[in-house]
């Protein structure tokens, strides 16, 4: 049998499902779409710099930095991980200095970082506060004998 999770091990039935974050998932996606984007500058770096420029550097940080964005996703449920994915956002802006379009795109990569993580905790609060209504109004309407159940 596969090893279950906390949260396997700990459910019973009856229990709701807790939601997954918004701002976790906007903030995953933009760390893996920057992956993807600073592997392809480095394969650009690679081309256009390797005579000015050693190819291991290059190629060590590009692709240790494609790592680290793919690494982060995990780390952005706990409280430092936002943090780390600002530094990340600081260090993508400075891959500029390679390859001066990488300016451009961090700093939009940052915009979209920023949207994310604004868009997604507003959304967050907004649907922590509607199944708060939701429970309150599920107590209140509960009848004695039906045990929670709905009619057919």
């Amino acid at each position: 049998m596969a090893r279950q999770t906390k949260a396997q091990r700990e459910w019973r039935p009856g229990m709701p499902k807790k939601r997954r974050s918004v701002k976790v998932m906007f903030a995953s996606t933009v760390l893996l779409l920057e992956a993807f984007v600073v592997l392809f500058a480095t394969l650009v770096v690679f081309g256009l710099r390797s005579d000015t420029i050693p190819v291991g550097v290059i190629l060590g940080v590009g692709l240790t930095l494609s790592a680290v964005l793919i690494v982060s996703c995990a780390l952005l449920t706990k409280p430092y991980g936002i943090l780390i994915g600002w530094i990340l956002q600081v260090l993508i802006i400075a891959t500029g200095i390679a390859e001066p379009m990488m300016f451009l795109v961090g700093i939009l990569f940052a915009l979209t970082w920023l949207y994310g993580i604004r868009t997604g905790a507003r959304l967050d609060r907004e649907n922590a506060q509607r199944d708060r209504e939701q429970a309150e109004w599920d107590q209140a309407n509960k009848s004695e004998g039906d045990n929670g159940q709905q009619p057919l």
